[in-house]
């Protein structure tokens, strides 16, 4: 049972085997968290949103094919529910972000104590989330989920050229905000 790929238990789930489902969500609830903790910094939200994302599996298993990989189409579906939420929650995000960055920076007693690699990853958390949410959101499918370009241009509807195009710029733009901050 353990040993059967993504696809072929996601083609048994869209069969009518829908018990199947709880095990791809014990092989991609972590990564789901990961990658909306890392959009949202809010873990109850993060985990309702991996919920949400298991019940579009469910309804719209319909839609899934052979010839797709199976975590590029979860991530698609991860993305539609995340842009739904942040849709529905954009003005009260927006503020809750602005501040925390503010505290953040000004806060001088953590910067005095940890160590320079400690403030580099605290510099670059508050960089990322500077970033625009569909920069943000391609970094984090680059870098931590580390999905290939091919299927980054699968879940965000561009091709692989140009999934590459949009991670680097949003690289480039991170780094243009991590310097800025850095000099603080």
């Amino acid at each position: 049972m353990n040993t059967l790929t993504d696809e072929a238990l996601m083609l048994k789930v869209k069969s009518g085997e829908t018990f199947r489902l709880g095990l791809l969500y014990e092989r991609y609830k972590k990564k789901l968290f990961g990658f909306f903790f890392q959009m949202n910094k809010d873990a109850d939200l993060s985990e309702d949103l991996v919920q949400n994302v298991f019940i579009r599996v469910l309804k719209y298993k319909h839609t899934y094919t052979e010839e797709s990989k199976f975590i590029t189409w979860l991530f698609k579906i991860a993305r539609n529910v995340s842009y739904d939420d942040f849709k529905k929650n954009k003005e009260y995000r927006h503020q809750k972000d602005i501040v925390n960055v503010e505290n953040r920076i000004s806060s001088p007693d953590s910067i005095e104590e940890k160590m320079i690699y400690k403030e580099n990853v605290s510099i670059l958390k508050i960089a990322l989330q500077k970033l625009s949410y569909e920069k943000r959101e391609i970094l984090l499918l680059s870098k931590y989920k580390e999905l290939k370009y091919k299927e980054i241009g699968e879940v965000i509807g561009c091709n692989e050229g140009a999934a590459r195009t949009k991670v680097h710029r949003a690289l480039n733009e991170l780094k243009d905000f991590f310097l800025v901050l850095e000099k603080r």
